[in-house]
């Protein structure tokens, strides 16, 4: 199984809309991706290790898949599409990662 995650870095300046993206973005992306996703998981940054330290991410995306060959077959012809969406939730370049899911 693969993890395919989103992160949304936090700063000065950066902004990002959990609503938008709870309501509208991750059901989009979910509706085009179909039985590929396995799985989807949104986290929302709190803080850092220490008490007062801001979190390094305002939010997280995961989606899972059971191979890199079915997320890019489900996402590729979407990308356009879905990435064009971001800027209606957050004014930042989110950092993608494929990760295999180890346990």
């Amino acid at each position: 199984m693969i993890k395919v995650s989103v992160l949304y870095p936090a700063g000065a300046g950066n902004t990002f809309d959990m609503d938008y993206y709870l309501n509208r973005h991750v059901p989009m992306v979910l509706a085009k991706l179909g039985q590929a996703c396995k799985g989807v998981a949104v986290e929302q940054g709190l803080g850092g290790i220490t008490p007062g330290l801001p979190p390094a991410f305002n939010a997280m995306g995961h989606l899972y898949f059971d191979s890199v060959e079915a997320f890019q077959g489900a996402f590729g012809p979407h990308a356009d599409e879905l990435m064009g969406d971001i800027p209606n939730f957050t004014n930042v370049q989110p950092t993608i990662q494929v990760s295999e899911v180890k346990l």
